[in-house]
């Protein structure tokens, strides 16, 4: 029987899955206090251990799942047609993201997705909210945006929750149309990496074993909320994607791994 129980993907140690399992325990925990920084965590850090291809097709598939039982609620209170416009842009940004995640090579990919990690960081330490009048390009662009981080290494979040936090809805509305709009993107992310052949039977065996890992580690940060600061927690959660940017460089690679 092979380690893990046939989880495990052929060209990944048990030690490697182990580390990624470690990983998205640390990710999912900052997900479950905070609302954010899972994948600016988990990509940058497990992708320097396993082809980015497969990890952004588990972290697909483990935030899909997780997204699911949320959609009924957020499509009631969702203010669906401006979500639309949006998630239109999706539709063009997915593709293309998932277009580079399957052509360009794993060395390549890691570049990219540090420097787009460290980009979404500094978006999300500058405190951007989108504060302009709302007009169609704009919805759509940020969404088309949205969607290319989210098909490249499944960090779409920040650009989205930047604009629809700072528009003069109510916090509910605000918070359904970002759900509502991943519920989108993310069906978007699994038919495009279908198509690419990203979304292998490894791929999806692994998601089963770091799924519930993550699942924990969401639990724990949840059960945080409330009985530690949240100042403190978020400048925690800023540190960590720092140093899984720092850590992620390939150019490190001969230093740590």
């Amino acid at each position: 029987m092979t380690p893990g129980f046939g989880l495990i993907p052929s060209d990944v140690s048990t030690n490697t899955a182990i580390a990624i399992g470690a990983i998205a325990l640390v990710s999912g925990t900052a997900r479950g206090f905070s609302g954010f920084g899972s994948a600016l965590i988990f990509m940058p850090l497990a992708s320097s251990l396993a082809a980015p291809r497969l990890i952004a097709a588990v972290l697909l598939m483990i935030d899909f799942v997780a997204a699911v039982p949320l959609i009924p609620n957020a499509w009631r209170q969702a203010d669906r047609s401006a979500t639309a416009v949006m998630v239109s842009g999706a539709l063009i940004g997915v593709p293309l993201g998932t277009y580079f995640l399957s052509r360009l090579d794993p060395v390549t990919t890691r570049w990219i997705i540090s420097a787009f990690v460290f980009a979404l960081l500094l978006l999300l330490i500058s405190g951007w909210r989108y504060r302009g009048k709302d007009h169609p390009a704009i919805s759509v662009g940020i969404g088309g945006l949205s969607g290319f981080c989210s098909g490249l290494a499944q960090t779409g979040g920040p650009p989205i929750v930047g604009y629809w936090l700072g528009r003069p809805v109510a916090s509910a509305i605000a918070r359904a149309n970002i759900l509502l709009f991943f519920g989108a993107s993310d069906f978007f992310s699994a038919a495009s990496y279908a198509f690419a052949g990203l979304v292998t039977a490894e791929a999806i065996r692994f998601s089963l074993l770091i799924g519930p890992v993550y699942g924990i580690g969401v639990w724990l940060g949840a059960s945080l909320f409330g009985r530690a600061s949240e100042k403190l927690f978020r400048s925690i959660c800023y540190a960590l994607i720092a140093a899984a940017v720092v850590i992620g460089l390939p150019a490190l690679d001969p230093l740590l791994r």
